[in-house]
């Protein structure tokens, strides 16, 4: 064996992540409100980039001299962006199976966004704000995975949770929240229930005499007497002192101490938590339903800057650079300037195609609230429209969607499923459980269902699921066997 130096020549490939490769891909995993403070860094480094105005869009009705603006696209429906200058949209934002490697081995953070969808209740991310004080909203947000029953209630309650004001009072009527987020009425008030039974007590309450009632109750207070009370607040306004003490049939010294107990409740529970601690959600993509009886998709403009190139200034520029650095720089500036709007661009029509597809699959939870959302995966989404599983992820990331139902963040709507029935079509596990503690709440006493019977009976309404899987969702709900349902029923017919 010759150990002599010598020059051979290979030919191998590989896959290099360059700085504009990782920019697309972090772009992707932005907020619009993060893109604002992308960008804001991006014109400080870059003399060549400016901020450009959005045209103003007629107003209906409005005489215009019959030239119309062009309408922004930022404002423009998805299929229009979407089909728009596809030759020139050259960011690399479809990652392919190779660079997902690279995702596993940098450990980028957005790798795991894939899992865990559909799966059971995070709770609220505390690392996530930083030092900053906690909002009435994210203490309440914090604590409702844990006290809540099942998905679908948990839903509700959230839902409700981000109606309350400041004080911690929610203003709209139960009938419009049921009405909203299409559920029967009985659904939004065992959900209020239990928004009532978190920290701080009072928090829940629709006026006055029932945040009062909701303390004394948590101090173990609320008998006849304290809800005569509190039944009667005009009275204690007035000073009406020996009315009251007669309508709570108590001696002066016990009415004494139910008055201090009462002017001990904090009358605004929401307060004491000041100031909203956390950035307010901004929604990222706005759905409204449109004239022909499908919806309108496109992007909030008020928190997506638009870049453009500075054309005066760079021609400026470009004659005073004599030496060939300066023309090397200024090129150089000028191709980061171009590359950073196509790529901005191309987030937009990514972003914008995930959602219309999102829409498209969960149409009937648009039409008809909750109880219609379907099973969906990020796979499902990613093959519909033509990119890899993991820029779905990106996409869904950090980003909300606001339709006439609510604000939600994109991950809600992807759904872990169970088997469907003859159509081949599964059925959010959500739906599922909320059907079985249906069945299980109206059973008769006399005639208590066996897992096998919820089988028969779940299956005879399309859900094909195994009984292991019903004992599995009924104990996670806490709904005893029939055993102990039974024995239950049994000791509440005799009381």
């Amino acid at each position: 064996m010759s150990l002599a130096p010598r020059l051979d020549l290979r030919q191998s490939q590989s896959l290099v992540m360059t700085p504009q490769l990782q920019q697309a891909i972090k772009l992707l995993t932005l907020s619009n409100l993060e893109i604002e403070t992308f960008i804001g860094d991006a014109l400080e480094s870059n003399p060549l980039l400016e901020m450009g105005e959005v045209p103003a869009r007629a107003e209906a009705g409005q005489d215009d001299g019959g030239d119309t603006p062009e309408t922004p696209r930022e404002e423009r429906d998805a299929d229009t962006l979407i089909a728009e200058g596809a030759a020139e949209s050259d960011a690399p934002t479809d990652l392919s199976a190779a660079e997902l490697e690279i995702d596993r081995d940098t450990g980028d953070g957005s790798w795991g966004a894939a899992e865990g969808f559909g799966g059971e209740d995070e709770g609220l991310e505390f690392d996530r704000h930083g030092g900053t004080a906690l909002s009435l909203s994210e203490f309440l947000h914090a604590q409702i995975g844990a006290a809540g029953r099942d998905d679908r209630e948990i839903f509700i309650a959230r839902a409700i949770i981000d109606r309350l004001d400041d004080a911690g009072y929610l203003t709209e009527t139960l009938r419009e929240v049921a009405e909203t987020l299409g559920i029967p009425l009985a659904e939004a008030e065992r959900a209020l229930a239990l928004v009532q039974t978190l920290d701080p007590a009072g928090v829940g309450a629709r006026n006055l005499a029932e945040c009062l009632a909701i303390q004394a109750r948590d101090a173990d207070r609320y008998d006849p007497c304290m809800a005569r009370l509190i039944d009667n607040l005009e009275l204690v306004a007035r000073g009406e002192i020996a009315r009251l003490q007669k309508l709570c049939e108590v001696d002066a010294e016990d009415f004494a101490d139910m008055l201090a107990e009462l002017r001990g409740y904090d009358p605004r529970p929401g307060l004491t938590f000041g100031e909203q601690g956390g950035s307010p959600v901004v929604p990222d993509i706005l759905i409204s339903p449109s004239t022909d009886g499908g919806w309108r998709i496109a992007l909030n403009e008020a928190t997506l800057p638009r870049l453009v190139v500075n054309r005066p200034y760079l021609v400026e520029l470009r004659e005073g650079c004599r030496d060939r650095s300066s023309r090397a720089w200024l090129k150089d500036k000028l191709e980061d300037a171009r590359w950073l709007i196509r790529a901005l661009d191309q987030r937009q029509k990514t972003i914008l195609a995930v959602a219309s597809e999102i829409v498209t699959q969960q149409q009937g939870f648009f039409l008809h609230g909750v109880s219609h959302l379907r099973p969906l995966t990020l796979k499902h989404v990613a093959e519909k429209i033509e990119m890899h599983e993991s820029t779905v992820s990106r996409v869904t990331s950090n980003k909300f969607l606001h339709c006439p139902r609510g604000t939600f963040d994109l991950k809600y709507f992807f759904t872990s499923g169970v088997g469907g029935g003859e159509d081949g079509e599964g059925a959010s596990a959500e739906a599922v459980k909320a059907r079985i503690k249906a069945l299980t709440d109206a059973e008769d006493p006399k005639s208590i269902l066996s897992d096998d019977k919820l089988v028969d009976l779940l299956k005879a309404e399309g859900f094909d699921i195994a009984r292991r899987t019903v004992a599995k969702y009924r104990e996670a709900m806490g709904i005893g066997s029939s055993v102990q349902r039974r024995r239950a029923k049994k000791l509440a017919a005799i009381r």
